[in-house]
């Protein structure tokens, strides 16, 4: 079958092919011509590069119209069809011989070889010679800007001048302007056997139908024009008779079916179709209105930018049998999404299904490196395993990176359908070439992703995985094959004599930068996070500046407490020869503010409190924290040094440090602050900033954006902003931690006031009543609670008349140790609970 297609893709190994009716087709490297495949043969056998010989997308440009013969039509494992194509003149051109050749016929030909007048062109047709001198090729050179001569193998929309000797010379012309102006008319005798795609010509339409309509065209022959392809803006108009120009489309070689287009662009041979804006290919529409529905092949839409689209049946409804008829009447509008351009006829492919309108991925360039994606397993093959993103993207993890251990036998942890969640090592969208990881230290890593030379800054953590361990060193690789080298004296605190014995290729590793060169693509790395003085470094300090570095930010240590202030604690650290005093503010004892006063309130003298972590040392004093989230955070590496790490995106660990009218403003380990603005505290309106957050409780912030000039940084501290992904475990996390602390004040509580202990929510106890309050509450004593005010709510006393000096029974509802209040009820429900 032959066809009039046109380039939308180039690679090096084939084009990819818009077909009529939103089809597309792959022409094969060895489908372009004889010339052309004589020359791969001849790189192939010789082992080098030909000079002559250059690359598809050296001679080809995406936009361009091609005559296509359809060759084969392939099904994938999938079940998907695949359209194989040839351009080959002497098979698109087959229909033709020398005697049929006429001047002012327009047909496809391929350079042969460069001569010194022009070129000899391969037009495929046996026993002619075809020349085209430089003075018909110079303007179409100009224009197309592939060089300044045409190179062998490439394809040409030739008009023939001059026929001579009974065909068996000819020439050509690839002038634009003459080309565009060319008409097959009957003088040049075209009959069904040869009549090619692509050939403009005058004809009268027969018949108008709802779905298209019949056109007579050189003198016999009729064709079909489809409802895509009639002009949109005459598509109404059109009556029998009336004299129209058509372009053939394709030509079915059995049942002889001619196919035409009324579309502009093409109605000029050699013309070029309208590309879709880059940005409207992904583009979620709320409302295209139906403009006609036809039962046999799908729906035509009209977009919000007045623009047509079509949605074929498959993609109207989820399944054959959710599909509604009366949903598609002329008017009905219906949310879709542009999956798709097809620019053999000028319009948009959409998709109403559920699952593409909300799909992540539909195609490559949607894809970023370091992207985490789910995706499922195709086949393991020795190389490593292919998984399938979304339709039409899929993805090659590498045997290095299916787990953080080299598997010997892959197929026993994966089988073909698991769903696996992968990390973008690299993406090529031109090659669709795309690369994962498997390995759960880099999928869940928070660190920021290394891909360029650029953002390699001297002093940025991250992960990396080692591909070579050698005397000199590991070279470390990235993202983006981005890799670097981590010098021999730079792999560990302690010397390394054999590096080859500790570290192991793929092994997943943080590294520091030290040094980069972007322009050379050199990177100096360090396995050494942080490290300390050297003894040659203790003599020079002074007795106080020995303080300041003894400690790093970051480091655990154990304190006992000397003094307890209004607040925090000064305390001293343990184990260390020069009784070192240092400062735990109240607001840092816990990640809950509540819980620090409490424990501040607990705590005596003398006490030893374990793991608390150096923050710092501001003004010659060490502040310690004793906050889990931010020293967990500091552990992690999931912080910044420095202003200069700070990206957006970035999800950081810290305390409030400031609320104000405007805002409030987060400080982070190793002191860099930054400013959540009013509009980005909270997903909830904010009225008062005080309402929302209190200084000293900690907060997971978002980078929004970084101000380097003034070194600002805005933040977002909205909840639905500020989750890592899973945030039912982050959830958990903090309410085991709030419990571990309670169970931990509850135990310092034991031993000064027994009896709140054993006061707890749920408990029974007999009170008398003291008093009762204007408001309706009851003040309660009992000897179990000496110290304590025991208060019962106008509610929890129920329907009960009570009167001072009566005896009740009552239920703990809470006890609050900071303010030795005890809340209980009287309420019947719950006193016959069963305990």
């Amino acid at each position: 079958m032959l066809l009039l297609g046109c380039i939308r893709e180039v690679t090096d190994y084939e084009l990819a092919v818009s077909l009529p009716n939103g089809l597309c087709g792959f022409v094969p490297v060895t489908q372009i011509s004889d010339a052309y495949s004589k020359l791969l043969t001849k790189q192939v056998a010789q082992g080098e590069t030909l000079e002559e010989l250059n690359s598809l997308p050296d001679i080809f440009s995406p936009g361009t119209l091609v005559r296509c013969i359809v060759t084969s039509i392939e099904k994938s494992d999938n079940g998907r069809r695949s359209v194989k194509l040839s351009i080959d003149p002497k098979k698109v051109n087959k229909g033709l011989n020398s005697t049929a050749l006429a001047a002012g016929m327009l047909l496809s030909g391929s350079v042969l070889s460069v001569e010194d007048h022009g070129y000899l062109i391969d037009i495929g047709v046996t026993g002619t010679h075809a020349f085209l001198p430089h003075q018909k090729a110079k303007n179409y050179i100009k224009a197309v800007k592939k060089g300044p001569d045409l190179k062998i193998g490439q394809n040409l929309n030739c008009l023939i001048v001059e026929v001579k000797n009974e065909g068996r010379v000819v020439c050509l012309s690839i002038d634009r302007s003459e080309v565009a102006a060319s008409i097959a008319t009957e003088r040049q005798n075209w009959t069904l056997s040869n009549l090619l795609p692509g050939l403009v010509v005058k004809a009268r339409v027969q018949k108008v139908a709802s779905h298209g309509m019949k056109l007579k065209f050189l003198t016999y022959f009729t064709g079909i024009v489809d409802f895509m392809h009639m002009d949109p803006e005459k598509s109404t108009s059109y009556s029998p008779d009336q004299a129209v120009r058509a372009c053939v489309l394709c030509v079915h070689p059995t049942s002889r079916a001619v196919r035409l287009t009324l579309r502009a662009p093409l109605l000029h041979a050699g013309g070029a179709p309208r590309q879709l804006p880059a940005q409207r290919l992904g583009a979620v529409l709320e409302e295209a209105t139906v403009k006609a529905f036809y039962k046999q092949s799908g729906a035509v839409f009209e977009l919000d930018d007045g623009t047509l689209a079509f949605a074929r049946l498959k993609h109207l409804s989820k399944t054959r049998k959710s599909f509604k008829p009366e949903e598609f009447k002329e008017g009905c509008k219906h949310k879709c999404r542009i999956i798709d351009y097809s620019l053999m006829d000028e319009m948009c492919i959409v998709s109403l299904k559920h699952q593409v309108i909300e799909a992540r991925f539909l195609q490559y360039q949607d894809i970023h490196t370091g992207d985490v994606v789910q995706g499922k397993v195709l086949s393991l093959k020795p190389i490593g395993m292919q998984v399938k993103v979304a339709d039409g993207i899929r993805g090659l993890v590498p045997s290095l990176h299916l787990s953080d251990v080299i598997l010997k036998q892959p197929e026993k942890k994966y089988n073909i359908g698991d769903e696996v969640k992968c990390r973008v090592l690299e993406c090529n969208p031109e090659g669709k070439k795309l690369i994962l990881t498997l390995k759960k230290s880099l999928v869940q890593s928070k660190l920021p992703v290394l891909s360029n030379y650029e953002d390699a800054k001297p002093g940025l953590i991250t992960h990396g995985f080692v591909v070579c361990a050698r005397e000199f060193g590991c070279i470390v690789k990235f993202y983006n094959d981005v890799k670097g080298l981590v010098p021999k004296n730079e792999l560990g605190s302690e010397p390394i004599s054999c590096p080859d014995k500790v570290f192991h290729e793929g092994q997943v590793l943080k590294v520091m930068v030290l040094k980069c060169e972007p322009q050379q693509e050199r990177l100096l790395l360090s396995f050494r996070l942080s490290s300390k003085p050297g003894p040659e470094d203790k003599w020079k300090c002074t007795p106080k500046e020995k303080q300041e570095v003894k400690y790093q930010i970051g480091e655990i240590v154990d304190v006992k407490i000397l003094k307890k202030k209004d607040n925090g604690l000064e305390v001293s650290i343990l184990e260390d020869e020069d009784n070192v005093v240092a400062w735990i503010p109240m607001l840092h004892l816990s990640d809950f503010v509540a819980t620090s006063k409490l424990l501040w309130h607990c705590l005596q003298e003398g006490d030893v409190l374990p793991r608390v972590m150096y923050l710092s040392d501001k003004g010659g004093h060490i502040i310690l924290s004793r906050k889990s989230a931010v020293i967990s955070a500091v552990q992690e590496e999931q912080v910044v040094r420095s202003f200069s790490e700070i990206q957006p995106g970035m999800l950081l660990t810290g305390y409030v440090r400031n609320v104000m009218p405007f805002g409030v403003f987060v400080e982070f380990p190793f002191g860099v602050t930054g400013l959540a603005p009013k509009v980005s505290m909270s997903d909830k309106f904010v009225t008062d900033t005080k309402d929302h957050f209190v200084v000293g409780q900690t907060v997971i912030a978002k980078v929004m954006s970084i101000d380097e000039e003034k070194q600002r940084v805005l933040l977002n501290l909205k909840v639905s902003e500020c989750s890592s992904g899973d945030s039912a475990a982050e959830s958990f996390a903090l309410l085991n931690q709030y419990f571990k602390e309670l169970k931990e004040i509850k135990g310092l509580l034991r031993r000064g006031e027994p009896s709140i202990c054993e006061l707890v929510p749920g408990k029974r106890v007999h009170l008398v009543v003291q008093d009762v309050r204007e408001d309706g509450s009851a003040l309660f004593s009992d000897s179990s609670a000496s110290g304590f005010t025991v208060t019962a709510t106008r509610y929890h006393l129920g329907d009960k008349n009570i009167a001072p000096g009566e005896k009740r029974k009552a239920l703990v509802l809470h006890v609050d140790a900071l303010t030795s209040e005890v809340y209980v009820s009287l309420r019947e429900e719950l006193l016959k609970q069963r305990p």
